[in-house]
């Protein structure tokens, strides 16, 4: 059965069933956005769970888009990143060729945010050595520097335990060895940085990108939205313009 929305319907396919990142995004969306999220159960965070996980995504892709969405964002890094930008660019081409939907892997609105806030070399944090080493991986193909990323190591199950303070000390600690970078990516959608943003922005002078900002911006512009959201960074405040990737 169809579904609309009067700005456009979203559909959102996310590896977990956890709360946090979810509940970001639909606070963050403009009246008149309609989100379906399907839910998958990656529990463990382990590489076979993140490399057997794309025909799980295609299963919900194919539903939502049966569903009438605008555009579908699957969410979650790791098992998109893992096939590197190529295979995943030829993988989500080939799902909305099939599907005839608008589609966006989370590593895709991650890299396309970071751009469009003119971040070339970052400092980055991750939750876990698995996750930082991939993501490390995707984001120097992607073009980027990066300066210095390093993981918090957390059970897979307690990512949302930790405090936004707790990632804040980690960046802060991190950047205080780092001469130079022109932003800060908080990978991974498991814990809640809403709260932080704001703050890291304005003791260390850059832009900072979260992944439900991300995805926020994204719809956006994917939807010709262009309705500012205050207090959650540069990205989502001002709202900059798509960027080609880097030379």
């Amino acid at each position: 059965m169809p579904f609309t929305s009067w700005r456009g319907l979203v559909g959102l396919v996310k590896p977990t069933r956890r709360p946090g990142s979810l509940e970001e995004l639909v606070r963050m969306l403009p009246e008149g956005v309609g989100l379906i999220p399907c839910l998958l159960n990656v529990r463990g965070g382990t590489l076979e769970e993140f490399k057997a996980a794309p025909p799980f995504y295609e299963e919900q892709v194919k539903m939502l888009a049966a569903d009438g969405a605008d555009l579908i964002i699957c969410s979650g890094t790791p098992p998109f990143m893992l096939l590197g930008r190529k295979r995943e660019a030829a993988l989500v081409r080939g799902w909305e060729r099939k599907y005839k939907t608008k589609i966006f892997s989370q590593g895709m609105t991650h890299a396309n945010a970071l751009r469009a806030l003119g971040v070339k070399r970052f400092v980055g944090a991750s939750y876990s050595a698995l996750q930082n080493e991939i993501v490390v991986k995707y984001m120097t193909q992607a073009g980027f520097d990066i300066a210095d990323m390093r993981p918090i190591e957390v059970p897979f199950d307690q990512v949302g335990q930790l405090s936004p303070e707790q990632v804040y000390g980690h960046i802060k600690k991190m950047c205080a060895g780092v001469k130079r970078f022109d932003g800060i990516y908080i990978q991974g959608g498991g814990w809640r940085m809403t709260p932080i943003i704001e703050t890291l922005e304005r003791d260390l002078g850059v832009p900072v990108m979260i992944s439900s900002a991300a995805d926020c911006w994204e719809i956006q512009h994917a939807l010709s939205i262009h309705e500012p959201v205050q207090g959650l960074g540069r990205l989502l405040a001002e709202l900059p313009a798509p960027k080609p990737p880097w030379k």
